[in-house]
């Protein structure tokens, strides 16, 4: 079966083909370093992980590059407000995010490229748009884009051509679809950017935040790539812009997929330190939770779908990914359970919903149909344990390295009235059923049902 995403460019389910055979070049927005990055962030960093994870297991050989921005509106004003050089201010927020990417066990890019170390690259990508005469120099000495230069303006963004204002600026790296002008592409120094400069053929200054991008991830991927990744929110202005920026240039397509993942909100509201509703990963770990029950409770939605953060749904998913730990510990690895046919249906499901613009809800649920077969045979194999560590090379949950041995294995005949007061379930014959727990408790065991089937423990 094809792979199949949403490319926001065509705004249709389109059928992914690497421009160089299984190679792919995959682009993904990384961390503003200006302080550390909150769990809305970590959503779209997670969807970028299993994005790159599922092109992995199709065997696709993934070139993944996440630009680190060390320079920005943002990162000069933490610096220059702390009375310290922009890279004391940054690089201790560029550790805190790769300490916070292993916790999550998101894959390392195989580049991180800082925006301050590809300044000459910045600088070249400027003047070919000057000599092309899509850019201009203005009385400050900054270079701006023209956007009425380039006839293709809007199109990711899908607004009209008409909207354009000509001849109007912004020199703000982030702004509204209301405030669409030409954006700097080279801003002139001033007071309020302090020590942080560069001397370049285009002045004294530093480079705006929408160029970074264009010339990092062409230097890397080359002037066409494959897929280039973010949150909704990084459509408009910056890749927009470096839609504009970059094709202008090369007169060549950028980029041929677009994908974006919706917000992440908390208790149904946007996440705002003002709301007092703003958390870091290391506020979720600092109130006792395992990083791995807020990458399950990520997965549990679709990337394009609102995900809403709540504490009572991060309760449920420390249970669930516990209740996982302890059903892998449960198999047995040596030997078969003659649930082949199981496997290979739930291998067949996951596979497609991954393939379906990486419908991770659906996947981790034909998860939990091969776990509720289990759980009604009374007994998981080497085939069970192989299917759920093949499912976990894109789901990443530590399945492997986190099953939870059993102290001791079930006897059979438990198993076997497990199994009776399943039966007598499915008949509706809830008198046996009730009869069935109150023996299974007399010798010592607790059944709970859950959806993915009976569940027993010693007690």
């Amino acid at each position: 079966m094809p792979i199949h995403f949403f490319n926001t460019l065509t705004r249709e389910k389109d059928e992914f083909k690497s421009s160089d055979d299984m190679r792919v070049g995959l682009y993904t927005c990384g961390p503003t370093v200006y302080d550390y990055a909150h769990i809305g962030n970590w959503r779209t960093y997670l969807f970028e992980d299993i994005l790159r994870r599922h092109l992995e297991y199709r065997g696709f050989d993934v070139k993944h590059v996440m630009n680190i921005t060390d320079v920005d509106d943002k990162t000069i004003r933490g610096a220059m407000s702390g009375g310290i050089s922009l890279d004391e201010y940054t690089i201790p927020f560029t550790q805190a995010f790769f300490e916070d990417r292993d916790a999550l066990n998101v894959e390392p890019a195989h580049v991180y490229p800082r925006a301050t170390q590809h300044i000459p690259e910045m600088v070249a990508l400027i003047k070919a748009l000057l000599d092309k005469g899509v850019a201009y120099r203005a009385e400050d000495g900054s270079t701006y884009y023209d956007i009425t230069k380039f006839p293709g303006y809007g199109k990711l963004s899908h607004f009209r051509i008409e909207e354009l204002r000509a001849g109007a600026r912004v020199k703000s790296d982030e702004y509204e679809k209301a405030q669409v002008s030409d954006f700097a592409l080279w801003k002139a120094w001033d007071e309020a950017d302090g020590a942080v400069f560069w001397e370049t053929e285009l002045g004294k200054g530093r480079p705006g935040w929408h160029i970074e991008c264009s010339a990092m991830s062409m230097k890397y991927l080359g002037r066409t790539f494959d897929i280039h990744t973010g949150g909704v929110d990084n459509i408009f202005p910056h890749h927009e812009n470096e839609i504009a920026q970059s094709e202008a240039a090369t007169g060549r397509k950028f980029v041929n997929f677009w994908l974006h993942s919706e917000h992440l909100l908390v208790e149904g509201r946007k996440m705002s330190k003002s709301l007092g509703n703003f958390y870091t990963l290391r506020d979720v770990i600092a109130r006792g939770y395992d990083p791995m029950a807020f990458r399950y409770l990520v997965l549990g939605a679709h990337y394009r779908s609102k995900l809403n953060f709540t504490w009572r749904a991060l309760e449920t998913a420390k249970t669930t990914i516990g209740n996982l730990y302890e059903f892998m510990g449960r198999l047995d690895k040596e030997s078969s359970s003659g649930l082949e046919e199981a496997v290979e249906r739930a291998r067949t499901a996951f596979g497609e919903a991954m393939d379906d613009d990486l419908n991770t809800p659906v996947a981790l649920a034909s998860a939990f149909s091969l776990i509720k077969e289990v759980n009604i045979h009374g007994r998981g194999g080497r085939e069970v344990f192989e299917a759920m560590v093949d499912f976990d090379r894109v789901l990443g949950l530590r399945l492997a390295e986190r099953a939870k041995p059993m102290s001791a294995e079930i006897p059979h005949e438990i198993l076997g009235l497990v199994q009776e007061r399943e039966n007598a379930r499915k008949t509706r014959d809830f008198a046996a059923a009730d009869r069935i727990r109150s023996e299974l408790a007399a010798a010592g065991y607790a059944i709970e049902d859950t959806p993915e089937g009976p569940r027993i423990k010693a007690k």
